[in-house]
């Protein structure tokens, strides 16, 4: 077994959101996460009071938690300018916050028990247009992704209570070597690369829809259309 970490890791602050009217078009959307104060159950598609607007490419399995370190909110505070949402966790929809956790040291098959329940990292966060929306900055999912400040996800291997302050516990690690860094800088910086495709679209843990993107990569030799997921566009 190959920890993370030797240093305990805690869910400093776990966060859910119910459905409410974003943007000037009123789109539902749970992106708002306020803290849960006690415990509560996480199933295999989530925390039972979390909701998403768009079921389509939000929330599911293999989303079912995502988790942002809030070390982050304070280079997000020098890039973008003081925001009153970034004083405290849930300004990027997640689930889990913690500190001292990043995208350098979290990995595509990582096994945390949190509580009573078991997760397993699935993949980085894709940002969509609705962080546009929420801060109010015309291109703010376009620089989350390039900054690789995304977060990632969870799928639940075994549901149970949890609640805020529970040690995130490391269990197992598939592939230490496939990061969420390594994966950012595969799909988003060199993103032809025939070897790293290769190993990705054969990579058991990852959720299926990033194996078949980079299968689909290989194949046609082109980026898929980001437009539609950064900028709410029509592609």
């Amino acid at each position: 077994m190959n920890h993370i970490n030797q240093k305990m890791v805690r869910v400093d602050t776990l966060l859910t959101g119910a459905l409410v009217p974003l943007g000037p078009r009123n789109v539902p959307s749970g992106i708002i996460k306020t803290p849960v104060d006690g415990p509560t159950f996480l199933g295999s598609e989530g925390l039972v009071t979390d909701r998403q607007g768009d079921l389509k490419n939000h929330g599911g399995p293999e989303k079912a938690v995502h988790h942002y370190s809030i070390d982050h909110y304070a280079t997000w505070s020098q890039e973008i300018g003081t925001r009153e949402m970034l004083t405290r966790a849930g300004a990027f929809g997640e689930n889990f916050s913690s500190a001292g956790l990043n995208e350098r040291d979290i990995a595509i098959g990582d096994v945390f028990g949190v509580g009573g329940a078991i997760v397993e990292v699935s993949q980085g966060r894709l940002p969509c247009w609705k962080l546009n929306q929420r801060f109010d900055v015309p291109d703010m999912a376009l620089r989350v992704q390039a900054s690789g400040r995304t977060g990632w996800y969870y799928r639940v291997l075994q549901p149970g209570k949890i609640a805020p302050g529970d040690g995130l516990v490391p269990l197992d690690r598939a592939r230490p070597d496939w990061t969420i860094e390594r994966l950012h800088r595969l799909f988003y910086i060199d993103p032809f690369n025939p070897d790293e495709l290769a190993e990705a679209a054969a990579l058991t843990p990852l959720a299926e829809g990033w194996r078949k993107c980079a299968q689909r990569r290989l194949e046609t030799r082109r980026v898929e259309d980001w437009a539609p997921r950064l900028t709410g566009a029509s592609s």
